[in-house]
């Protein structure tokens, strides 16, 4: 078995100031750098996804803005792969597969954001695909959301998502309990 870390999206926009601000980003940010400082020590790869928005309309990850770079807190480093996505699954019209394939990945160990879009969409792609998935809850952030009339807090909607990962797609842990092989 081959790990691999995967970064879904951590990115500007969804910190404080950015224009998509989910809750609990810069808490979610650290984690997920602490995360990614014990992969780096091991000497496992690490993959960082980072969407650009490019469909009509769109407000956020705009090619070309502050807001689409990667976040500071877990900067890429030369030699990591950084995978560019337009789409919520980040296999999808992306070198992902390959790139994981490459690094003869079979399980992926994934910290990012938006829980309830990207993280949840790219999670059950990989699973779909034959990856193992250890996903780090307090490394992903999300927002509040709203649905008929009813609305759903940020801290509902991360439960109720890293329930139903947890039930089939993944394996549901914390930064601290992170199994590195």
């Amino acid at each position: 078995m081959s790990d691999a870390l995967l970064l879904i999206d951590i990115q500007n926009d969804y910190f404080p100031g950015g224009r998509m601000e989910l809750v609990g980003a810069e808490q979610a940010g650290q984690a997920a750098s602490r995360v990614l400082a014990r992969f780096r020590a091991a000497g496992l790869p690490v993959v960082h996804i980072r969407h650009e928005s490019v469909r009509p309309g769109s407000t956020f990850f705009l090619p070309g803005t502050e807001g689409a770079s990667i976040h500071p807190c877990v900067a890429p480093l030369p030699g990591e792969a950084v995978i560019l996505k337009h789409y919520p699954n980040s296999f999808r019209e992306t070198a992902l597969l390959e790139t994981l394939r490459g690094l003869a990945a079979t399980r992926l160990t994934v910290c990012g954001m938006m829980t309830h879009m990207c993280v949840d969409t790219t999670v059950r792609a990989a699973f779909d695909l034959g990856f193992e998935c250890q996903l780090v809850a307090d490394a992903c952030a999300t927002r509040d959301l709203a649905f008929d009339g009813r609305a759903a807090a940020a801290a509902e909607v991360q439960v109720a998502f890293m329930a139903a990962l947890g039930s089939v797609f993944a394996q549901v842990v914390n930064a601290a309990d992170v199994k590195l092989p």
